[in-house]
């Protein structure tokens, strides 16, 4: 229960800093995705469906604030979340550069997965200038921020999983 807890608030928490605070993170002109962090966070320490519950969660918060059309952040996030969670079964992701890497694909898909959402509502705004000026430097920004954030995550949440290996 507490963990479930702790789990959500995350969510919120991050969701609420970057939208309410963007100014504060912004950098060159650039603001990183941290909902999509914690999303990928999950997939890699827990699997796909509490990242998908993660995704479902942060992105509706998302599209509420934002006033996108309630699912643009959703589906990205959920179809990231299902990949990166199935695909670090597969790969030794302890690494830091694995976990970068893994997040700097997570986010060049969910931003090209907006996108094609955006440009198919709205024709006129540029689909691959959007692409350059705005997928991909967020991309990059979110996945320099991951030791960060998953360092701070790691601390939040290792009290549980030493109680959980420890009592079985």
């Amino acid at each position: 229960m507490i963990k479930n807890f702790k789990w959500v608030t995350t969510i919120v928490i991050a969701a609420v800093f970057q939208t309410t605070w963007p100014d504060m993170l912004r950098l060159q002109g650039v603001t990183p995705d941290l909902t999509l962090l914690i999303v990928v966070y999950f997939a890699i320490t827990e699997g796909e469906e509490r990242a998908m519950f993660t995704g479902v969660i942060g992105g509706i918060y998302q599209d509420t604030v934002t006033n996108t059309v309630l699912g643009h952040h959703v589906f990205g996030h959920v179809i990231v979340a299902y990949a990166v969670g199935r695909i670090s079964t597969r790969f030794v992701t302890e690494h830091p550069a694995v976990k970068a890497g893994s997040v700097l694909c997570a986010a060049l898909v969910d931003g090209f997965f907006h996108t094609i959402i955006r440009y198919v509502q709205e024709p006129r705004l540029g689909f691959f200038y959007t692409l350059l000026t705005s997928v991909v430097p967020t991309a990059f920004y979110t996945a320099v921020l991951t030791p960060l954030v998953f360092t701070v995550l790691g601390r939040v949440f290792a009290h549980e999983a030493r109680v959980q290996g420890g009592s079985g």
